[in-house]
């Protein structure tokens, strides 16, 4: 039985489609990773939002129990005693601090919120390009694998230059170039 002549080609073939799968592999893994950062912040800019309302909640509140005793002192005015108008206005004034300090603590969680937000976008657009680049790269692999085994080198570039476009979106996972 004769062996069949290899053509140097073929073994070339061998090693890009090594180079694509271990890429695609790569991919793989920085999407998943890139996929988890997404949902955790996500999960992360939820639970801000979510103390964030608490907080106007709270405030809210304490803004209704202002205008009552305003009300009420507004309503009684004069009537009342020196000391419980003082009492009256002390209470306004610790509703207003904590009205205050209610709408400092709601800056600071919006802060937050909108910077978790900006990890989420960041991870989906890296998460979303690695799997563009793991598409490219695995149509790359197979037609290079059907070249081999088809002996046609025509194939085998095709493979080359999807493969090649699945390199960019691989390299543009990491640095966000396009």
């Amino acid at each position: 039985m004769a062996e069949e002549k290899k053509e140097k080609w073929v073994n070339w073939v061998a090693l890009t489609t090594v180079a694509l799968a271990v890429c695609a592999t790569l991919s793989t893994f920085k999407g998943g990773q890139y996929s988890t950062r997404s949902v955790m912040s996500q999960s992360q800019a939820t639970n801000q939002w979510s103390y964030y309302q608490a907080k106007s909640i709270k405030g809210y509140i304490y803004e209704g129990q202002k205008e009552a005793v305003e009300a009420d002192l507004k309503k009684q005015g004069d009537s009342l005693p020196p000391e419980l108008k003082q009492s009256f206005q002390d209470k306004i004034a610790a509703y207003n601090d904590k009205l205050k300090r209610y709408d400092q603590e709601k800056a600071e969680i919006f802060k937050e919120a909108k910077r978790l937000e900006e990890v989420r976008d960041l991870a989906q657009q890296h998460s979303q390009t690695f799997g563009m680049a793991l598409i490219f790269l695995q149509i790359g692999i197979l037609l290079s694998s059907i070249s081999a085994l088809l002996k046609k080198q025509p194939l085998w570039l095709l493979g080359m230059g999807v493969g090649a476009a699945g390199l960019v979106y691989f390299a543009n996972g990491f640095l966000l170039f396009f």
